[in-house]
């Protein structure tokens, strides 16, 4: 029986055929959780394996789409580096192009130089164009090209890259970098060669002007012999050359001639003609027969005589000076007559050519003899007072035909010479 103050007990009873089981509310509590428990892992265990095919394809297609994004990636960083590689090669056939160019234009230049420094009185342009090798030994080697790691075709399952990981993929290359790195040595190079080519166009363009100046300075020596020569009367006086001589070939320019084997040509042609004239003027006694200053005591022209009191012709100049003072060939000749000639004493007459010839009187020794060939500013006598003379002085005469003429004109054209 059951009192008030007793405690009520509650328990669960469960019955089956008669049979019955009474459990406490821990107990009851205990089995319910366990078989919901049992229950939930029976759910989830069908639900893997019902869903299992499923989840391993996910799987396969997530690790096929990262291997596709990393083989596009290589695939696209393999075809930068074969762009980067193809251009450095271009850029590397470009400079040795450019480089045999600048090669090929120092040789012509030094050719020039050498062509300058074959005309008379030209030294070669000192001017260095620069030591350049030619490539394949001073040139480095281009970069090979780096080989991509080949990419399997088997699925391995791996976690992502991290962050980090990430990071260092966006990287280029070292390959890449390589290749960078040389087309910037290319560019630097491209840069050293439009400099050198700077400096060849400025030796070039002073080689030019050199010509340009020769040229001018030939033709303009030219004229002024030329002019002399018409003020002398002797435009036609052909300069004496002896052992000389050859089958004549005239000279011909090569078809596509640049234009500076054209200048050379003319400054060639201008250097002959001013050195035909110049072996003219050495058959022209354009000189002075005595050394030192020039103290006339008589000139060309009509003068009282000395000894007659008259007017008289005198044919020359007087060379006032000292006995035995050398007296000098004023041009290139040959002597026709060498003694003794009545008022002038002792005489010495020289026969230049193209009917030119000088007189040298009163003459107190005479060095020369008759039919030998003198030079310029050779002695051929002494100055005296033999003949008509009333002192040591030198008679000049300079013949043009057989005419006496003013000895003054040749020697002022003399003057003028100097300053050719």
């Amino acid at each position: 029986p059951r009192t008030a103050a007793s405690p009520v007990r509650r328990a669960f009873t469960f019955g089956y055929a008669g049979r019955q089981v009474r459990l406490g509310p821990v107990a009851f509590w205990t089995v319910v959780g366990t078989l919901v428990i049992m229950a939930g892992w029976s759910v989830v265990t069908a639900s893997y394996f019902a869903f299992h095919d499923d989840v391993i394809t996910r799987m396969i297609a997530r690790q096929a789409e990262i291997e596709a994004a990393y083989e596009d990636r290589i695939a696209e960083m393999r075809a930068q580096v074969d762009r980067v590689t193809t251009r450095q090669l271009l850029d590397q056939e470009q400079f040795e192009q450019k480089l045999e160019q600048v090669i090929r234009r120092q040789s012509q230049l030094e050719n020039r130089a050498g062509q300058l420094g074959g005309i008379g009185g030209v030294a070669a342009d000192p001017t260095p164009t620069g030591a350049i090798r030619p490539p394949g030994r001073g040139a480095p080697p281009p970069e090979p090209t780096p080989k991509a790691s080949p990419i399997s075709d088997t699925v391995i399952f791996k976690a992502p890259p991290d962050r980090q990981a990430r990071l260092e993929s966006r990287q280029p290359p070292p390959a890449l970098a390589a290749a960078t790195a040389s087309r910037n040595v290319l560019t630097g190079l491209d840069a050293k060669i439009a400099r050198l080519h700077g400096a060849l166009d400025r030796i070039e363009s002073r080689q030019v002007s050199t010509l340009a100046t020769l040229e001018e300075t030939y033709e303009g020596r030219a004229r002024r012999i030329r002019a002399l020569l018409a003020d002398l009367g002797l435009e036609r006086a052909a300069p004496a050359e002896t052992g000389v001589g050859g089958p004549f070939v005239p000279v011909r320019l090569q078809s596509g001639a640049q234009a500076f084997e054209r200048q050379i040509h003319r400054v060639r042609l201008a250097r002959a003609q001013a050195e035909r004239l110049t072996r003219t003027l050495v058959a022209i006694p354009i000189r002075k027969p005595v050394a030192g200053d020039v103290d006339f005591s008589s000139t060309f022209g009509v003068r009282i005589d000395p000894f007659v009191g008259r007017p008289a012709m005198h044919t020359g100049l007087d060379f006032r000076g000292s006995t035995g003072e050398p007296i000098r060939v004023t041009a290139n000749g040959t002597v026709t007559s060498a003694g003794w000639s009545g008022g002038y004493g002792k005489m010495v007459e020289i026969d230049h050519g193209n009917g030119l010839s000088t007189r040298y009187g009163h003459l107190s020794e005479i060095l020369v003899q008759s039919g030998q060939s003198v030079k310029i500013g050779q002695v051929i006598g002494r100055m005296g007072s033999t003949g008509r003379s009333t002192g040591p002085h030198l008679h000049y005469e300079t013949r043009v035909g057989g005419d006496a003429v003013d000895p003054q004109k040749f020697l002022r054209a003399g003057l003028r010479m100097g300053a050719l």
